[in-house]
């Protein structure tokens, strides 16, 4: 591409919004950094958030570009069964709530390991633990890092490497000087800009239709035929409908970037609410994306959206050029990159964390902490994270950003989930039955990816996949869990039941 056929593509409202957005959060992350001087500041904020922030935090960390750009995409090639992603995203929230949030709040410290690891013997259980969180954000990230890639693509010009380069490199400078600090109030802001221009969008939508939601439901359908309007179109197979809900549901539970949003609050109660606000905000989100994508297979069209590329990732970009015109459509590309540097600095952070304070300080400084040395190791962990980011985002360029969401999500329900939730309510667990689930859940769920359709077919070429199923999670989570519960009863360990009944003040009271 020349330098002329690149400034004819560029969309120069949509830079514009996407500079105002960076300088003012780099301005924030400058006003962080000042403040960010101990481990504590730098992965937690100091434990200084309120319930109602960290909600809009979690929301915005949350509300990632498999939110907006890929169910959107998803609904408007493929019509009802792109909600079964939304709803699956959603429904996680409850279980965190009443299951995850308190606890997490009162035993942990910085990353989920350190619940697992609370009555258990530390370094097998933090190697494993960080295997898992790692694999985790991997993945996740690449759904990130492919979604920006395809926006700067398809809206400023440059070409994909180029803007997968430019997000590592924005995202890794507010994680690497602003810390948790800067990432809360990134994802505070995005949070309410994704809020608005997501209603906003909504609203000129239904105004083609007499703001009557089901007459343009009526509309797709005449359109499209009855088959729109029904399950099945997406996800045919029956076993991977259940087998991506289950990710879904219980990965949200299992995601290490989002449980470490509860350590930034100053006690249990908090964290309740916290939840209580991400699940009302990501609910009301979660129904404007099922519209914007029949707002998009009506107005803009199936085939114009197809014809975009990216599997449908850009959708509702299409759409708000349709209804607002183009500078509305650079508001809403700003706004959707926003989302996804969002994401991924709480992503970057959660990486760099779990290798600086489970792997640095437990596992190889033997739980020794040192300030200095294991803030510096996270910040070196950032800036590998973020070369692996945009190493990712090339190699896994066209895939649909929401169904890679999907992978991640099986991985943490695999590998972190059962661990979790069974050292918190179990007495007999036992420190290698919580490796061994971890590690069985891990390598469970890569291999069922590596040879299912997703990576076996698409990516290496092969004419049939060795794995039928798109999604691993009705495989690898009951394995993790059957891992767990036969070694748990083949294995005894006194200390851990005796630790177990010293913490129980701790987990329901904070004493």
């Amino acid at each position: 591409m020349t330098l002329i056929q690149a400034s004819a593509g560029i969309d120069w409202i949509s830079i514009a919004m996407f500079l105002l957005f960076v300088g003012i959060t780099m301005g924030i992350t400058y006003w962080a950094a000042k403040k960010t001087n101990t481990t504590s500041e730098f992965y937690t904020a100091g434990g200084g958030i309120s319930g109602f922030q960290n909600g809009l935090a979690l929301a915005g960390d949350y509300m990632s570009a498999a939110s907006f750009l890929g169910i959107a995409g998803m609904v408007a090639l493929h019509g009802y069964d792109g909600l079964i992603y939304s709803i699956g995203f959603l429904v996680g929230w409850p279980l965190i709530m009443f299951l995850i949030a308190e606890p997490l709040r009162n035993l942990g410290k910085y990353t989920f390991a350190d619940v697992v690891a609370s009555r258990l013997q530390q370094r097998p259980v933090r190697i494993a633990a960080s295997v898992g969180s790692l694999t985790t954000i991997l993945f996740y990230l690449i759904a990130q890092m492919v979604g920006a890639g395809g926006l700067i693509k398809n809206l400023f010009g440059l070409e994909y490497h180029t803007s997968i380069i430019l997000v590592g490199a924005v995202m890794t400078a507010y994680v690497l000087f602003g810390g948790m600090l800067a990432t809360t109030w990134v994802q505070i802001i995005k949070a309410l800009l994704l809020l608005g221009g997501a209603t906003i969008m909504v609203i000129l939508t239904l105004a083609a239709f007499d703001f009557n939601p089901l007459t343009l439901f009526e509309t797709a359908s005449a359109q499209y035929g009855q088959k729109v309007l029904l399950p099945g179109k997406l996800v045919s197979n029956p076993w991977d409908a259940v087998s991506l809900g289950l990710a879904l549901m219980l990965g949200t539970a299992g995601l290490p970037h989002i449980l470490m949003r509860f350590y930034t609050v100053p006690d249990a109660q908090q964290a309740r609410k916290s939840v209580l606000v991400a699940t009302g905000f990501i609910g009301y989100f979660y129904i404007l994306t099922f519209i914007i994508g029949f707002g998009a297979m009506v107005l803009v069209g199936q085939q114009v959206v197809e014809q975009s590329g990216d599997k449908g990732n850009m959708a509702a970009l299409l759409l708000a050029a349709q209804v607002g015109g183009t500078a509305f459509k650079g508001f809403i590309a700003a706004v959707a990159f926003a989302t996804i540097l969002a994401v991924v600095a709480g992503l970057t952070l959660s990486g760099a964390s779990t290798i600086s304070h489970d792997v640095y300080v437990h596992v190889w400084k033997k739980g020794i902490p040192h300030e200095a040395s294991e803030v510096r190791v996270a910040r070196y962990a950032t800036l590998s994270l973020g070369i692996i980011s945009i190493l990712l985002g090339l190699l896994f360029q066209g895939q649909n950003v929401a169904f890679m969401v999907g992978l991640a999500f099986s991985i943490a329900a695999s590998a972190n989930f059962p661990a979790l939730l069974l050292s918190v309510i179990w007495k007999k667990f036992t420190t290698r039955a919580a490796t061994l689930s971890i590690w069985a859940g891990t390598l469970l769920s890569l291999l069922f990816i590596i040879i299912s359709p997703v990576i076996w077919v698409d990516i290496l070429h092969f004419k049939t996949a060795l794995f039928p199923l798109k999604n691993p999670a009705i495989v690898s989570i009951p394995a993790s869990f059957l891992v767990a519960i036969l070694v748990a009863l083949l294995t005894k360990e006194t200390e851990a039941e005796i630790k177990y009944e010293e913490q129980k003040e701790k987990l329901y009271l904070g004493a």
